[in-house]
């Protein structure tokens, strides 16, 4: 029976084993894959023909080949053939030829999607939680009084927001 770890399945080195070297150089490659992961494209079935060592990619979910029974996870190539990561939840890989992140949550990939209560640039909030929307003028009796206060709450949420400065 191999130990393993219980989130990323990293093998781990049974007391009195012979050879633990290898143990741990098997833990270290697939920390070497998740640690500061980037991957070639996402959602890719089939393994390609000549990788190079390093290289990775997010699994699509119907893998062939070689990656049949590993659907999600990340694969990379090393010096002794593939490596497979699962796809655990939290896990943050660059996906290099959309240039965007992917974040696994639950059992998808988010790609490009990103997360967070506001968006500060250079210390200065930019967005914030959504306000409730403007109300629109109605009436027409006194248009421009309408019309001023319109702009107004209109000035005031995009403020509230951080998109303009008071």
């Amino acid at each position: 029976m191999s130990l393993e770890s219980p989130r990323l399945h990293l093998p781990l080195i049974s007391a009195g084993q012979a050879q633990k070297e290898l143990t741990h150089n098997e833990a270290l490659t697939l920390i070497d894959i998740g640690l500061a992961a980037a991957v070639e494209s996402a959602g890719v079935d089939a393994p390609p023909s000549t990788p190079t060592p390093g290289q990775c990619w997010i699994i699509g979910s119907a893998p062939t080949g070689v990656w049949l029974g590993q659907p999600h996870a990340l694969a990379c190539w090393t010096e002794a053939g593939w490596r497979f990561l699962p796809a655990v939840e939290g896990l943050s890989v660059w996906v290099k030829d959309q240039q965007l992140w992917a974040v696994r949550e639950g059992s998808t990939w988010m790609i490009g999607r990103l997360r967070g209560s506001r968006i500060n640039l250079e210390g200065l909030q930019v967005v914030g939680p959504q306000q409730p929307s403007v109300a629109v003028p109605s009436g027409g009796a006194v248009i421009d009084a309408e019309a001023r206060a319109a702009i107004a709450a209109i000035l005031s949420r995009l403020t509230e927001h951080g998109l303009i400065a008071a």
